[in-house]
């Protein structure tokens, strides 16, 4: 394992502050946890060396600093991660040393245990050391022969995980993805919410046990774990080997599933079409599974990464990953999702597809595993029992409030939008239901902080504000530079006092006198400036059409 896996790792969250490419590639030895201030007699050679930073204060000069980072230089480590909890951040003076001693230095997050660090090297090596060609596994021959035969006959993932751990006398075990659902666990195990899964497989304070990544074609976004809430219980290779036969179970069921992907991507396109035939909307619905009639609400989502992430792209696979993940946490609901250009997914949710115990009708979780309701580690609220359209639309936006910002966690760097759209009675509105869900979509991305998870439903918008939110870019440039005209012309100094007056005096409901306070102005001066307004835009500001042109025009800018 090198330093630059660590990197790579969704589940730890570090940043690189310093390192070139040479030092990255350097091969980790061990794992030594320290805060002394001069470790060096506590070092070996190739070991990444953890520090909460408790020696460090700024008030000491760089003389400290200084000493331990040529500690490590001389001890041979292959990289220093410092730990942000103690001061907020890595200091400075720190990555400078780093830099001139060349030390590789990686933030680790407050929400990243050191713990968690160090399970991540030592089970890789162990998992490494297991691959290697040789005749010895640790798996015994016959649970190696079952799990094969199991294997061959499609068994389901949770029959498999009770099988793998049945001669360690079945320790509790959970098979999740990374935002905490639970796709299996054993009979062992409780069931597990998903927020605290969440949580334990980001090694957050307070949190236990090992956790392990299921190695398959996946996304950061729909990826598998196993899980165990008790340290020790399993033997890292052991633990390594199950994991590879759940990744080729994995791999395998995700193969069968590609005509079903498929026909979401169909779908996904018909819809994109302006007055697609509702005959051809109604087989495409039936092709995924879906009734070709009932209700429907329709989600449009993008997944954007982060400016360090950029080399990736910003590929529809992930939203779709994304949003299928979401929607998975909310049990008994049939839905189909399709990847389109620009980095969007859409999703068509089947009213008809809700069955009053909380399972699909078509009785498979859309990550293509078949399982009980008992498995989910849902957050939503089970609201199926209260049906209809109504019911139904409002499971989803909690279901979608409640697991966007989980599902977000899987890669917290990046932006993740989502917009939901009116229930629509049948096929027929559901070219509708995609404008409804766009134009969401796009009110989300505006109003939300960068790099953050965030979903706005078309009931959500009841300002103006809101309402122009959504608009494309270009639009409202338009409509910003054709009604508020001269007052943008750059180079004037009274353009932009003429623009602050008329944004105060509309924020005050046209008060004189409230406005000419908050700008320190004689109210007078405020009469001139609105006339002034008045005279350049064309607008009677005594009218509240024309007063809403204008503060229209002030939000698109």
């Amino acid at each position: 394992m090198h330093v630059e896996h660590l990197l790579r790792l969704d589940s730890l969250d570090l940043t690189l502050v310093w390192g070139d490419e040479s030092l990255l590639g350097q091969e980790i030895g061990g794992v030594t946890a320290t805060d002394l201030e001069d470790p060096t007699r506590f070092l070996q050679p190739g070991e990444i060396v953890l520090s909460g930073l408790v020696w460090w204060n700024p008030a000491d000069g760089p003389a400290r600093t200084e000493r331990f980072v040529s500690a490590l230089r001389e001890a041979g480590a292959a990289a220093l991660l410092a730990g942000e909890e103690t001061h907020g951040e890595v200091p400075r003076e720190l990555a400078e040393a780093c830099r001139r001693h060349r030390i590789a230095l990686l933030a680790v997050p407050a929400h990243t245990s050191f713990r968690a660090i160090t399970e991540a090297v030592y089970l890789r090596q162990w998992g490494e050391l297991s691959r290697r060609p040789s005749d010895l596994y640790a798996l015994p021959e016959n649970v190696r022969g079952e799990l094969e035969r199991e294997l061959e006959r499609g068994v389901s993932v949770g029959d498999l995980l009770e099988s793998a751990f049945a001669h360690l006398g079945t320790p509790p075990c959970h098979l999740l993805t990374g935002s905490g659902r639970t796709i299996a666990r054993t009979a062992t195990a409780a069931e597990l919410p998903a927020r605290r899964a969440s949580e334990s497989l980001r090694g957050a304070r307070g949190a236990q046990g090992t956790t392990l990544r299921v190695e398959a074609d996946d996304t950061a976004f729909d990826a598998w774990y196993l899980h165990l809430a008790d340290e020790g219980q399993v033997p890292p290779r052991v633990l390594h080997e199950i994991a590879e036969v759940l990744g080729r179970h994995r791999r395998r069921h995700d193969r069968r599933r590609a005509s079903r992907r498929q026909a979401g991507q169909e779908l996904a396109a018909l819809l994109d079409i302006p007055h697609a035939d509702t005959n051809a909307v109604e087989n495409a619905l039936s092709s995924c599974g879906l009734p070709g009639r009932g209700g429907y609400t329709v989600v449009v989502a993008s997944a954007t990464p982060a400016a360090a992430e950029e080399e990736e792209g910003a590929d529809a696979g992930s939203a779709a990953a994304a949003l299928a993940e979401a929607l998975s946490h909310l049990p008994g609901i049939s839905f189909a999702v399709g990847a389109r250009p620009g980095g969007e997914a859409l999703a068509v949710i089947a009213h008809d597809g809700i069955a009053h115990d909380g399972i699909a009708h078509d009785g498979i979780a859309h990550d293509g595993i078949a399982h009980d309701a008992a498995t989910h580690g849902t957050t939503a609220q089970d609201t199926t029992a209260q049906g209809g359209v109504e019911g139904v639309d409002r499971t989803v936006r909690a279901a979608l409030g409640e697991t966007w910002p989980l599902v977000h966690a899987c890669r917290p760097a990046s932006a993740l939008y989502a917009g939901v759209s009116e229930p629509v009675a049948g096929p027929a509105g559901l070219g509708a239901a995609v404008g409804q869900a766009r134009y969401a979509l796009a009110a989300a991305a505006r109003t939300a902080a960068p790099h953050t998870a965030h979903v706005t439903a078309a009931e959500d918008l009841t300002s103006l504000e809101a309402l122009l939110a959504g608009v494309p870019d270009d639009v409202r440039e338009v409509y910003r530079t054709t009604v508020l005209g001269p007052l943008l012309r750059a180079g004037r100094s009274s353009n932009a006092l003429l623009l602050e007056t008329l944004e105060v005096f509309l924020a005050h409901n046209c008060s004189w006198a409230r406005t000419a306070e908050t700008l320190h102005l004689h109210v007078n001066t405020v009469h001139y400036r609105v006339q002034r307004v008045e005279t350049l835009t064309g607008r009677d500001l005594s009218r509240l059409d024309h007063r809403l042109d204008l503060r229209a025009a002030l939000l698109c800018r």
